[in-house]
């Protein structure tokens, strides 16, 4: 278990039932492998709302609207043609770079994981974005990032000024 989801598990009990992946099948349809501390994140957590505002997509969640596959495959989409009328951002220069949701927000921000070529999964870090052209790198994992973001270590320009809550909220997205 890493550190960054023992810190998670501290600011919200873990749900009664873990969730099982087929996480091959999984990174056979988004054509990479994903990061061990995400696999896990999913495993403990699931598809989940944070603070009622940041919501951990889930593939194949049990609410449509949080499915990663299909956030993956929309997001990639949209980007190419964004790319058509906005610059890149500077993080995504290198040759075959791109980007992969792995959460959003209420009022619409992304979260991606930062794919470059050769990097590893396990040392891919986020950017968000606010729907615009503004974009924020955070060179840490994901789950660090949702983890220092809650406890107040991580600030984000972008990010709602009312996340995260003084008291935590976690739901599961979805069946228990």
């Amino acid at each position: 278990m890493s550190n960054a989801l023992a810190r998670l598990l501290d600011i919200a009990p873990a749900p009664s039932r873990l969730r099982d992946k087929d996480w091959g099948e999984v990174e056979r349809a988004l054509a990479v492998e994903l990061p061990d501390d995400y696999k896990e994140l999913i495993g403990v957590y699931g598809g989940s709302n944070w603070d009622d505002y940041l919501y951990v997509l889930e593939p194949d969640c049990p609410n449509k609207h949080y499915d990663l596959l299909a956030w993956a495959k929309y997001q990639f989409e949209d980007l190419q043609g964004l790319w058509t009328v906005e610059k890149k951002p500077t993080e995504l220069e290198t040759e075959g770079s791109v980007l992969i949701p792995w959460a959003t927000t209420d009022n619409g921000e992304c979260l991606y994981w930062l794919v470059l070529p050769g990097v590893e999964p396990n040392d891919w870090t986020v950017m968000v974005n606010e729907v615009s052209d503004r974009w924020e790198h955070h060179p840490v994992s994901c789950t660090q990032f949702l983890a220092s973001v809650l406890t107040g270590e991580l600030q984000s320009n972008i990010l709602s000024s009312l996340f995260p809550l003084a008291t935590h909220e976690f739901r599961r997205l979805g069946g228990e």
